[in-house]
């Protein structure tokens, strides 16, 4: 039996996974526990939301005071386009990552071997409440930041990658052309899971089943 043969890799049907979803649906936890699960086999996670806070905690682009999560209006696009493209190029090239971000799952359209997932939370009230806990704040300034947030993002990001859109998704016959733009559209994903329908256990199950061979 070669080495190769015996490789983790070659343990599962994809090489990398991508985890996408608006906040409150639970893609961190997500990423956290398929990382732990994995991590033996040589998987490494990533978290854009993460990195982005550090870099601009780093750079001093928003008020530490503030305990909401900023939008993607604090960076400029060329900042914001090599962070993008650095995932799709690791989801191109590389093995064994799991990268989750808003974008990862809209990074990996067309990439041979992207696991793409995205999280959902049908029930808004539920998501609402999560923010409410997570950022210790009421629940009318959550339902805002989570519209204001949301939209100022889809707008930067639909101005900046409508080119890949139309080749990755329209091209790929996943979107007709008069289609606004959506890159949390679940015809883009492998898989859709709905937290408030699915609990945590299961919907590491359902990846798991998906990614590993049987």
């Amino acid at each position: 039996m070669s080495p190769d043969h015996l490789s983790p890799i070659n343990q599962y049907n994809y090489k990398n996974v991508t985890i996408s979803g608006l906040p409150g649906c639970g893609s961190t936890t997500l990423l956290n526990e398929l990382r732990e699960h994995l991590k033996f086999d040589g998987w490494t996670g990533f978290s854009g939301g993460e990195f982005m806070r550090a870099y601009a905690t780093e750079k001093g682009l928003f008020d530490m005071s503030n305990k909401l999560h900023h939008d993607a209006s604090a960076y400029n696009d060329d900042f914001d386009r090599q962070v993008d493209m650095g995932i799709r190029e690791k989801l191109e090239v590389e093995e064994q990552w799991i990268i989750e971000s808003w974008l990862s799952g809209f990074m990996g359209q067309q990439v041979p071997g992207a696991l793409k997932v995205l999280m959902i939370c049908s029930e808004y009230s539920v998501r609402v409440d999560r923010i409410v806990n997570r950022d210790s704040i009421t629940v009318e300034e959550a339902k805002k930041h989570l519209h204001d947030r949301y939209q100022t993002n889809l707008d930067k990001w639909s101005r900046m990658y409508k080119a890949e859109w139309n080749q990755w998704v329209v091209g790929a016959g996943k979107a007709t052309a008069d289609e606004p733009i959506d890159f949390w559209k679940p015809e883009l994903y492998d898989i859709v899971i709905d937290t408030y329908s699915t609990n945590q256990l299961q919907g590491l199950e359902l990846v798991l089943d998906a990614l590993q061979k049987h």
